[in-house]
């Protein structure tokens, strides 16, 4: 991570902040320079100006220190004494003598400790020796901050931990089911299809053997991901995952989802899945093509989809609030809980993949979400650079411990998502209110086309009384050669006119003709389209044996009606066939 560095040029000009303090220092250390030093290093790292004070405006002056000499060898000597300071951080270049307007300052630059050395803690007390600093100064950390800084200190991942007092029953079965539906549509070929769910869980790493009974248990990762809320909260009491979206200034917010309510499972997998619907629904789409094929993703949506895998990755549900992700017509809030263990210096760098929980990460991954490893929050900043976009800020926060990411997204929301957003579903969307919604828009479009027929009529009958008109013109036009040729002439005029007529329609015939093969061959987009599709479904059904309508559209990523079309063309074809009927409905592969 990069220092801070002191310019002596610019005393003047310095002001105490988060990573900058003065100090008076005459004959001593001032004893608050170990609380800072504590403070810097368990934050973001700082300068400490010694022989300094702050005048009441914020600027500061000098206050002279007896003997440099000796306030330096006390320093070196205190910092090595581990009964006073957990770890010496600083090497030579760190500390420098520096004469300013005739008197002698020390500065101290304290970098940031690396997450192995954290907590750097003073006079021997772990729990009430421990500092961290926020726009008010040093604070002592909680029990919790201080045990949440030992857990990433451990080289092995804190969700492979096993719950030794958890059996495997404690998976909620249709999550595990998605999960696998969803694996199996994106790698078909994977050999851990042919597993029974005990020992797939044990691949993916969401169980366990354990030394102790040398039995399969739940991890950490396969409890938060696969379990049920009230079966999680027994183990992290501060667990919560909560959605906002406020597209509505008049109200409170237009649509909630909380782990808590009871109508969903409320683990993370579930979640995650929601979110990338209820975040992506709005997000336009260009008309773009790959070959004869629509691509119906944009950088923004990958984008997206891993700021959501990284928040959840990264998560600590040690610490209260929980994920907090908010919707608004201009921004996507998503916080966690955890502070971010590489720093975030180092983050929006990147380089360095170090996910809190690195089996979640590892799942998320199988399933091909969130595998930029180590480039991740870079690739992010540069989408939404690529786009035009303000960028996105990376905050964090302490008291306690949490990362913020704002991503903007004035205009790229399309559409009118405040009323799309009350009816998506409490736990997987409703693609059946998609349909309905589709044959309301159809009867509308029903009644244009009904009414553009009494308009038809109307001007039938129009054209009917012109005939007239034009019988009575006749009689005139008669009357008229006996006195003049003037209505002739217009007859004639007429008659150029009809022919430009004629030729505009002649024209239109040649328009409708390019019309008719653009559709031609929009339909043989569609159709290889719909093949394409036809066969990742069959695929699916190969490997799961039996799906339902709502797994297979999540999995091959279709609207419900859409699928249902599919699954009546395969099963009309003979290639697949279903059991069941209405909501128990499902499909399978008929017997040889």
């Amino acid at each position: 991570m990069k220092k801070e560095r002191f310019d002596l040029s610019r005393f003047d000009e310095y002001r105490e902040g988060n990573r900058l303090e003065v100090k008076k220092a005459g004959e001593r250390l001032p004893d608050s320079l170990w609380e800072t030093y504590s403070s810097f290093s368990n934050c973001s790292g700082g300068v400490i100006v010694l022989g300094a004070a702050e005048r009441r405006d914020g600027s500061w002056y000098t206050t002279h220190i007896q003997d440099p000499d000796k306030l330096l060898k006390d320093l070196w000597n205190t910092v090595n004494n581990r009964k006073k300071v957990s770890i010496n951080l600083l090497d030579e270049e760190d500390v420098k003598l520096y004469e300013y307007n005739g008197d002698t300052i020390l500065v101290i630059t304290v970098p940031k400790a690396d997450r192995v050395y954290k907590p750097v803690y003073i006079n021997d007390d772990l729990f009430r020796g421990t500092f961290r600093r926020d726009h008010e100064g040093d604070y002592h950390c909680s029990e919790a901050e201080v045990r949440g800084m030992l857990r990433d200190q451990a080289e092995r991942s804190t969700d492979s931990r096993i719950l030794l007092n958890m059996e495997t029953d404690i998976f909620f079965r249709e999550t595990v089911k998605s999960y696998r539906t969803r694996h199996m549509a994106v790698n078909p070929q994977h050999v851990w299809h042919r597993l029974d769910d005990e020992a797939y869980l044990e691949r993916i790493g969401a169980a366990s053997v354990s030394d102790v009974d040398n039995r399969l248990h739940p991890t950490v990762a396969g409890l938060l991901m696969f379990g049920e809320e009230y079966i999680i909260r027994r183990e992290f009491p501060e667990y919560f995952l909560d959605y906002r979206e406020i597209l509505d200034p008049s109200i409170r917010w237009t649509d909630r989802l909380e782990s808590s309510s009871g109508e969903w499972s409320g683990n993370l997998l579930d979640y995650f899945f929601s979110m990338e619907r209820r975040l992506l629904r709005d997000v336009q789409k260009p008309f773009m093509m790959d070959g004869i094929t629509r691509i119906d993703e944009t950088d923004i949506h990958r984008a997206i989809r891993e700021a959501l895998a990284n928040c959840i990755a990264n998560a600590d549900f040690n610490f209260p609030r929980g994920i907090v992700i908010i919707k608004k017509p201009e921004s996507l809030s998503i916080e966690n809980p955890g502070s971010i263990i590489t720093g975030r210096a180092q983050m929006l760098k990147g380089g360095i993949s170090e996910p809190r929980n690195k089996i979640i990460m590892k799942m998320f991954n199988l399933i091909r979400i969130g595998e930029r490893a180590g480039s991740g929050v870079p690739d992010i900043f540069a989408t939404w650079q690529d786009a035009g976009l303000l960028q996105p800020t990376v905050t964090e926060q302490f008291k306690p411990d949490r990362t913020v990411v704002i991503l903007p997204v004035s205009g790229i929301i399309s559409g009118n998502p405040e009323n799309q957003a009350a009816n998506d579903g409490k736990t997987s969307g409703n693609p059946e209110n998609k349909r309905q919604t589709g044959e309301k828009t159809s009867g509308k479009s029903e009644n244009k086309r009904q009414t553009g027929e009494k308009t038809s009529g109307k001007s039938e009958n129009k054209r009917q009384t012109g005939k007239k008109t034009s019988g009575k013109s006749e009689n005139k036009r008669q009357t008229g050669e006996k006195t003049s040729g003037k209505s002739e002439n217009k007859r004639q005029t007429g008659e150029k006119t009809s022919g430009k007529s004629e030729n505009k329609r002649q024209t239109g015939e040649k328009t409708s003709g390019k019309s008719n093969n653009k559709r031609q061959n929009g339909k043989q987009a569609a159709s290889g389209r719909s093949d394409g599709n036809k066969e990742r479904i069959y695929a699916l059904l190969e490997g799961l044996k039996r799906a339902s309508t709502a797994e297979i559209s999540a999995a091959v990523g279709l609207s419900a009606s859409r699928t249902r079309a599919l699954l009546s063309e395969l099963e009309r074809d003979g290639r697949i066939t279903h059991i069941g009927e209405s909501r128990a409905r499902a499909y399978v592969l008929p017997e040889e």
